[in-house]
């Protein structure tokens, strides 16, 4: 990168931070013995900036303690994938059903967690751009340092799901100081024989004519009948149309392209940090081989690859949800090794 790139991002990161804003909405949870201190849940709005592009940022985590000091909590961000938002997809309330919040689950287990919109996404602003993998690594590099200013913490832990695990991934390989442990999960590498990336390749004509694709409730339907119905419950994808459809009504192509024509854009070498790969029973975006090959190559022997049955693409709002929550909780609390004692 050249000096006037470096100096470019300077300035870029400064106006990010001095652009930041907040408001506060608070919800509370009490289970059964809690006290209401150590179960209220703070919700927190923030924006970053990415040139004209505004980009908001969502937080959720418990209201006792701080960020700072012996109190730190552990960070944790959440990228999503192409076809809903962050807000929309991790923050879920689904009408008479309980506990679909995956931001709700993971702060109630002692995190700090955000997610982000990207942009032509939920809140975030709305452009002629397609917002393929490069514009939302783009979008991670403007809203990082808004969780550092905030938060204290410039190293943290993330989760990627499906096109966000792709994102995720290329951000890894570029800003490696920033991540802590990652989570891959509904991963695609090289799409070769999955049959959701085989249909988008017979499909680039369509997908490549217009940055976007019209958005409507049998969208959102269709994302849940894809690989296996009756992995989620059928109130789910109409709680997330009702939240999205309010703030758009169509999804840009970009991610849909770049797995389709432009894989492999992660190099499983390059990631230095600890990686688990999360890999649903049925999910057509990828092959088993293909995982296995990824993973094989990751140089991190802190690794895992967890295939989970009773679960489909989006598998953090399926039924069996709470399963794929557990294995990224242990995961993330992982105990720190321990080095032979001397002498």
């Amino acid at each position: 990168m050249s000096d006037v790139s470096d100096k470019q991002n300077v300035l870029q990161r400064r106006r990010f931070l001095q652009g930041a804003a907040l408001t506060l909405v608070t919800t509370t949870v009490m289970p059964t013995g809690a006290s209401a201190a150590s179960t209220q849940i703070v919700a927190e709005d923030y924006w970053a900036q990415k040139g004209a592009v505004k980009l908001y940022l969502y937080r959720k985590r418990l209201a006792d303690g701080t960020n700072a000091g012996a109190t730190q909590k552990p960070v944790l961000f959440l990228v999503h994938g192409s076809s809903f938002s962050g807000r929309g997809g991790f923050d879920l309330q689904v009408p008479g059903l309980a506990n679909y919040s995956f931001m709700d689950e993971f702060a109630r287990h002692g995190f700090d967690v955000w997610t982000m919109d990207h942009e032509n996404y939920g809140r975030s602003s709305k452009t002629e751009s397609n917002s393929n993998i490069r514009s939302g690594v783009d979008d991670l590099k403007a809203a990082l340092p808004i969780v550092e200013h905030v938060t204290g913490q410039k190293k943290v832990m993330f989760y990627g799901q499906s096109s966000g695990s792709i994102r995720l991934g290329v951000f890894a390989m570029e800003e490696p100081e920033r991540v802590d442990r990652m989570v891959l999960d509904a991963f695609t590498y090289t799409g070769e024989g999955a049959p959701e990336i085989m249909k988008r390749r017979a499909n680039i004509a369509n997908l490549t004519a217009s940055n976007f694709r019209p958005t409507s409730q049998a969208s959102f339907d269709a994302i849940f009948s894809r690989d296996d119905p009756s992995t989620f419950d059928p109130a789910v994808p109409k709680a997330l149309g009702d939240y999205e459809l309010k703030l758009t009504n169509r999804t840009p192509n970009g991610t849909y392209v770049d797995m389709a024509i432009h894989m492999p854009m992660v190099d499983p070498k390059r990631l230095q940090c600890s990686v688990c790969m999360t890999r649903a029973e049925h999910d057509g975006n990828a092959t088993d081989a293909e995982l296995l090959d990824f993973f094989s190559q990751l140089p991190n022997k802190d690794k895992q690859f967890c295939e989970i049955k009773g679960v489909a693409h989006v598998a953090v709002l399926g039924i069996n949800r709470h399963r794929i929550w557990h294995v990224m909780h242990a995961f993330f609390t992982m105990p720190p090794q321990r080095a032979a004692a001397s002498g």
